[in-house]
């Protein structure tokens, strides 16, 4: 029988089905249980709700609770951050201010509300192009932090030292957001602050001063060498003459290391990727570790695995440096069994190879718990190494920093007593250039159509240029100074000039701003390379700023010389 009291939903879906008694009744159980079904789906939403009503209610007063806490730590950390003595704030990545704290009014004398309509960089026109500089290139190449000192000028017409910090904020996917920064008066403390920039200036003046002290000799020893090797002499001279190249080369490397140490702590070494040929860089290492190979009776033995091409592009002067500083300290510590120096393939693919460089030896190996440490600089395996077998402690920390900046990593695996060998893997990329088989001393051949002025007033260098010169039927002139060279060329035309930097009477960079600011607009547009002892680092800015076209260092090397003057051997007059 069917049941009395239907559900609302059933009693109307029967009246639009317009069905009658007779089939109700002939259905009923049907009909109860979907009766049922909607009862106990009513109860069940009750139920439903009052949960809802009930979680709804924690979740309010969890939520209540929750604001309450974050008010109480925000307050917390407000108070902690306004009651900082220095100005702590957030930037947008255009450097607009987004959040200042209370010391902001405190320091610069304008309001938080005025100030968030400002751009930080509204505050830096003071500082130097130095510095402009290196903030640029904290933005645009997303570095760490940024550190400078700058005069802030006040609206009460009082001026304060200020010591800027900034770091990037970033995004979970690691892209930047915006910068967060902090602003701290220094004036008090600014005499100490200007006394050690000028220290560190003073300190940097000195080391690029006594470098080019010491390196002219040795480029005066280099470029000599050069010279015999270029004259006819007897077979068995022309090592001799190599060694001798190598000997002063390598004194030249240990002192451009004392530089490097400098820079690595300043992050101004580059990675300069060029094509070069890899079986004729380990030619010239077996080659320059020969004579100290059979003085010591020790093997030494090069493997490259065959599949390796000639042919490759990476910066080859800091993978020569480094293996040379390696080679050099395998050498040092054997005195029985030998050396090997190995190059094998780790990864290939179609634009790029990972090797693997290892240099072992049978030495006298370095005790476990000293491992670490003989990375560190002028530190050596033992307290009396350097007594013993000389060295300066700089090379291994000077071969790690060069692999650092090459995203390469200098592995060490030795045993007291027992020998050492080190390892590290590099990425480089496949050369397009055809394969070249000059020698390293070979000087290049071939007439250049060029006429030369030279400023140069190191006889040593003007011996080498002169007999280059005549080499490759170049019409030239020098002169010893700056006022010397001014005095030729008013008088005369020539295509290119060889500018050397330190000169007495008038030195290179006032002589290349005389010429630029020639009323001949001709003549003060001819092409000027710079000749020095210092590094490319050391001068590139002033080179740039005197509108100099190039750049060639002292030791000059035939082959570089002859690609500046043959580019230039059409007289073409370039734009600086």
């Amino acid at each position: 029988m069917l049941e009395s009291k239907l559900h609302r939903l059933l009693k109307r879906q029967l009246r639009k089905a317009d069905i009658s008694e007779n089939e109700v009744e002939k259905f009923q159980d049907l009909f109860n249980s979907i009766n049922k079904a909607y009862i106990a789906f009513d109860a069940d939403m009750k139920h439903v709700e009052h949960i809802l009503e009930e979680s709804s209610h924690e979740l309010f007063i969890a939520n209540r609770a929750l604001i309450s806490k974050i008010d109480t730590v925000e307050s917390i950390i407000n108070n902690i951050v306004n009651t900082i003595e220095g100005v702590i704030f957030k930037t947008d990545l255009g450097g607009k201010f987004i959040y200042l704290n209370k010391a902001w009014k405190d320091l610069t004398g304008i309001s938080i509300e005025e100030g968030l309509e400002k751009n930080y960089k509204d505050f830096l026109r003071v500082i130097n192009h130095h510095e402009q500089k290196k903030l640029k290139r904290f933005l645009k190449k997303q570095r760490k932090d940024y550190k400078t000192l700058f005069k802030l000028f006040k609206p009460d017409g009082t001026t304060v030292w200020i010591q800027l910090k900034l770091i990037l904020t970033f995004n979970p996917d690691n892209s930047p957001n915006g910068i967060i920064g902090t602003m701290m008066d220094v004036t008090q403390h600014k005499e100490t602050v200007i006394e050690l920039n000028q220290a560190n200036k003073i300190k940097d003046e000195f080391l690029s001063t006594i470098s080019h002290e010491i390196r002219t000799p040795l480029n005066a020893v280099i470029g000599m060498s050069e010279i015999l090797l270029m004259e006819n002499h007897l077979d068995n001279q022309k090592e001799n003459f190599q060694v001798l190249k190598y000997s002063s080369e390598h004194l030249l490397s240990l002192i451009n290391n004392l530089l490097d140490l400098n820079k690595f702590k300043s992050k101004e070494i580059k990675l300069i990727r060029e094509d070069f040929n890899l079986s004729e860089l380990i030619q010239n290492i077996e080659l320059n570790f020969k004579l100290e190979a059979t003085k010591k009776q020790l093997d030494f033995k090069t493997t490259m695995d065959e599949n390796i091409p000639s042919m490759l592009k990476g910066d080859i002067l800091k993978l020569s440096q480094v293996l040379s500083n390696l080679l050099s300290n395998a050498f040092k510590f054997t005195y029985k069994g030998g050396v090997s120096l190995s190059i094998t393939i780790l990864e290939k693919h179609s634009t790029l190879l990972k090797l693997r460089f290892s240099v072992g030896d049978s030495g006298i190996g370095v005790s476990y718990n000293k491992q670490k440490d003989i990375f560190k600089s002028f530190v050596q395996a033992n307290d009396n190494i350097s007594e013993l077998y000389g060295g300066s402690g700089l090379g291994l920390y000077i071969s790690k920093e060069l692999l650092n900046i090459q995203d390469s990593v200098l592995k060490l695996k030795s045993e007291k007593g027992k020998g050492s060998t080190f390892w590290f893997d590099i990425v480089f990329q496949f050369s397009k250039k055809e394969i070249t088989n000059k020698s390293n001393f070979e000087v290049p051949t071939g007439k250049i159509d060029i006429k030369v002025l030279v400023a140069e007033d190191n006889k040593i260098n003007t011996l080498l240029l002169n007999k280059l010169f005549n080499r490759w039927q170049i019409k030239f002139m020098f002169t010893e100074n700056g006022e010397e060279l001014l005095d030729v060329y008013k008088n005369n035309d020539f295509d290119i000039i060889l500018m050397d930097l330190q000169m007495p009477v008038l030195d290179g960079y006032e002589t290349t701003n005389i010429i630029r600011n020639m009323k001949d607009t001709e003549k003060a547009l001819i092409p000027i390379i710079a000749l020095t002892a210092f590094s490319e680092s050391e001068v590139f800015e002033k080179i740039e700023r005197y509108k100099m076209n190039g750049y060639l260092s002292k030791p000059l090397k035939a082959t570089k010389l002859h690609n500046v003057l043959s580019s230039y051997s059409l007289s073409i007059k370039i734009e600086p």
